[in-house]
């Protein structure tokens, strides 16, 4: 087979191999396998990203590449074995790779076998429109930020990117799956040209048309110039709105914690008094629901993980009871539970829900209200509003306790309005005990949630202003 070898060499070709050149790479590998059980993971594409700095675009550039991952078992004994070659040598020495070290791994008494032929449902996260990102409409796409910034006398920087691609796994025992995935994200940081005002904007979306950068532009250089002059205020716990990207920062961080075995086995803040977990219980206000659902168009991924287990929608909170946590194969089995989740079943990690497969399809989507951020301001008498988190660590996992800072934009709200701006706080809070504290939601967004601003799990979350939001310090960063 000739074309997946040659695929990025060829004029206008495709960025990513078609169902049918992955399915062909897949049982060229699996015949080339002698071990009992052989899987093998297809992933290829494009990251197509635009850096900018200085209100002028810094670096460009397109990275495409094919790689294949072999998972040979000989009896309860595993390993794997990656290559980018896709030449029939490079395949042969992947696979024999992965069986040498197979036999020579320790037993895993935990090991499942490999998953039978499954169903599964169509991909919904592909956009043309993502996929043909050429660095000539994103940098269009860029000055519509950095042109306003730059005639305002603000310095703008920030990062776009995209990425289209597919991921393909196949199975001796007859599993095929395949799904293309398209996903794109802009974030920016404009500043005063003294470096004392901050402000930020950005989204992520499968589909880039729906990312309006010069809307995101002008949040930022509002942020920006409201930020100067900031005041510093009494740490303490005080009422307090988080905009979308501040609670996607937090409440992902709480699903990430959302698996089974370490609850069950007495580890997280999952686990039930006296044994057990918490299904079933009521955790948080119940105007909160959190769900994963691969066929949401708001957060549409790979309708399946890198084992090929069939991604469904799952729902992890329901008005603020817990329904469901994330079962491994092997975790399953053992406790009568239906799988939702590869990986060990540790939640979200490995990349679950990040649009090319992993732990748990599906993103993230909270539930809200039919209220605007400036609705939950003008309702509020005092407290503050903080725009995102960065430089969140763990503190507590039996309590889902995290610290962090506030950043590019925290501010004074004083009898319904903004009146000046706040320096960074650090906080000290668990999303278990925000949630809990819940005063009012607003209306949820497709929001960029990762601390680095690339792509990452797909996240819709509403703003909320909730009670006695515990900051424990001042910082003096900008």
């Amino acid at each position: 087979m000739t074309g997946p070898r040659s695929l990025f060499d060829q004029p206008n070709a495709p960025r990513y191999l078609s169902r049918a050149d992955a399915e062909a790479l897949a049982r060229k590998v699996l015949g080339f396998a002698t071990a009992d059980e052989t899987r093998v993971v297809i992933q290829s594409g494009a990251r197509m990203g635009t850096r900018f700095a200085n209100n002028q675009i810094t670096t460009s550039g397109d990275r495409y590449d094919v790689t294949v991952q072999v998972r040979s078992a000989v009896g309860k004994r595993s390993a794997t074995a990656t290559s980018n070659g896709l030449d029939d040598d490079s395949l042969r020495r992947a696979v024999g790779s992965a069986e040498r070290l197979a036999r020579l791994m320790p037993e895993d008494p935990e090991a499942m076998p490999e998953l039978g032929p499954q169903q599964f449902a169509e991909s919904r996260g592909w956009s043309d429109a993502t996929a043909s990102m050429e660095p000539a409409a994103r940098a269009t796409t860029i000055d519509r930020v950095t042109g306003p910034a730059k005639a305002a006398g603000l310095m703008s920087t920030g990062y776009l990117e995209g990425q289209a691609g597919s991921v393909a796994v196949a199975n001796s025992k007859g599993l095929f799956a395949y799904a293309r995935q398209t996903e794109s994200v802009l974030t920016t940081t404009v500043r005063t040209a003294d470096g004392t005002g901050s402000g930020w904007g950005g989204g992520a979306h499968w589909d880039v048309s729906k990312l309006d950068a010069a809307a995101m532009g002008r949040t930022a250089m509002q942020k920006c110039r409201a930020s100067v002059n900031p005041v510093a205020i009494e740490p303490g716990r005080y009422t307090t709105i988080l905009e979308p990207t501040a609670v996607g920062n937090l409440v992902q961080l709480l699903l990430g914690a959302a698996n089974a075995r370490s609850a069950d086995e007495g580890r997280s803040f999952f686990t039930k008094p006296g044994g057990g977990n918490k299904i079933g219980m009521k955790v948080m206000d119940e105007r909160v629901t959190i769900v994963s659902d691969p066929m949401d168009d708001d957060t549409a991924t790979a309708p399946f993980t890198l084992e090929g287990l069939p991604g469904k929608r799952v729902v992890w909170i329901e008005n603020g009871v817990v329904k469901n946590l994330a079962y491994d194969r092997y975790w399953a089995q053992k406790t009568g539970h239906e799988p939702n989740a590869s990986g060990g079943g540790g939640g979200f990690g490995g990349g679950g829900g990040g649009g090319f497969g992993g732990g748990v399809p599906g993103g993230l989507k909270m539930s809200g209200a039919d209220k605007s951020l400036e609705d939950l301001i003008a309702e509020t008498q005092r407290g503050l509003l903080v725009t995102r988190f960065w430089y969140i660590r763990a503190v507590d996992p039996r309590t889902v306790l995290y610290t962090g800072l506030t950043r590019d934009g925290t501010f004074l709200i004083e009898n319904g309005k903004i009146t000046k701006a706040v320096k960074n706080l650090r906080f000290n809070e668990s999303p278990v005990f925000m949630l809990n504290n819940l005063e009012a939601l607003g209306r949820p967004i497709r929001v960029s949630a990762s601390e680095g601003g690339g792509p990452g799990l797909a996240v819709v979350m509403p703003p909320i202003r909730v009670r006695d939001f515990n900051f424990s310090s001042i910082s003096d960063a900008v």
